[in-house]
């Protein structure tokens, strides 16, 4: 009798360590469901996204040199004083050219914004609705479209919102604060004021990120079940800005650095920012709660294979059988009776 196989050395770590065991339910739900396939996408339309941004914001700033031409006659000297000869001149008149065309540019800009945004944010939710395993009925264009455009301007408001209690952590504006209390030059104040700030922007990462979570896929969730993913995703993130502002400090020292280096730290870091959030979803789903309230799927259909026999008659060999057999029965039968 064959032995059976002896678990391998994941198979012992899962059934020793539970933490184990909840990471790697995780990562396969991350795998099955093509997390790195959504994350490239999500990465594809974050940098696409750029363009059409930075349209908007030289348009909004055409429209405000255009108001102060106090302030574009300074721009204009700085630039001629920086770069000498017709290479300023013409850098001058470029710009003057880009303040002039800034209504067009500005309306390209923001056509352009929204379309990628609504192709950004499609993507983004149906990534967190297949980690969360969500298979909704598809609705009409026009709906779908609707929501998205819904979706995307709370999730702009989520944004600017946290920006904004980012900023009060910023331990300059603490140090202002405090200034203006009339408390400094106190032992050891660089690194509270630095250690709160951490804290804050670690807070307003998780609630941002269980936010996402929760209320961006086709089907929104409940706060509580995505309130630890939402920590995860929040932790691995400011370790990521650690490491990401430490790489920034030391490429921008040569030309290629400089040109190359904040294209690739950017992409990176949509990249990353991706997965994490992607994987922070799907540790989510594979929770016990959430596992236990999944809606199990119908068993597949049954195949019925009808099956026809014809029955041919007795055959040659099966007649000549049955002849030996009588023949034999009435000799046997016939010799009883003489006894």
């Amino acid at each position: 009798m064959a032995e059976p196989d002896k678990p391998g050395i994941l198979d012992r770590l899962r059934a020793r360590f539970g933490w184990f065991d909840r990471v790697m339910r995780a990562q396969e739900r991350f795998n099955d469901c093509k997390g790195n396939f959504y994350a490239a996408g999500i990465t594809y339309y974050t940098i696409f996204a750029m363009f059409p941004l930075l349209m908007v914001g030289f348009a909004a700033a055409g429209f405000v040199l255009s108001r102060q031409p106090e302030l574009l006659a300074e721009i204009h000297e700085r630039i001629r004083a920086s770069v000498s000869g017709d290479l300023g001149q013409q850098l001058v008149d470029l710009m003057d050219s880009a303040i002039k065309s800034r209504t067009s540019v500005g309306i390209i800009g923001l056509a352009a914004a929204g379309w990628v945004g609504l192709g950004w944010m499609a993507n983004l939710r149906e990534a967190l609705s297949q980690m969360w395993e969500q298979r909704t009925e598809k609705r009409g264009f026009v709906h779908t479209k609707l929501s998205d455009i819904a979706a995307l301007l709370s999730t702009f408001l989520a944004i600017t919102f946290t920006i904004g209690l980012t900023a009060l952590g910023d331990p300059a504006l603490m140090t202002s604060v405090l200034d203006w209390l009339g408390i400094h030059d106190l032992p050891a104040l660089g690194g509270l004021l630095r250690g709160a700030s951490l804290l804050v922007s670690l807070l307003v990462s998780w609630l941002l990120f269980t936010w996402i979570i929760a209320r961006l896929p086709r089907e929104s969730l409940s706060f509580v079940s995505s309130m630890r993913a939402g920590l995860l995703a929040a932790v691995g993130f400011e370790v990521f800005k650690q490491v990401g502002s430490i790489y920034l400090k030391n490429i921008v020292h040569g030309p290629a650095g400089v040109t190359f280096g904040p294209v690739l730290g950017l992409m990176v870091f949509a990249y990353i920012t991706a997965r994490l959030v992607l994987f922070a979803t799907a540790w989510a789903a594979t929770s016990a709660e959430n596992m236990a309230m999944a809606p199990v799927p119908p068993p597949d259909p049954a195949l019925i294979t009808t099956r026809v026999q014809v029955d041919e008659g007795l055959g040659v060999r099966q007649a000549l059988a049955a002849a030996a057999v009588g023949a034999m029965g009435a000799l046997s039968l016939s010799w009883l009776r003489r006894r």
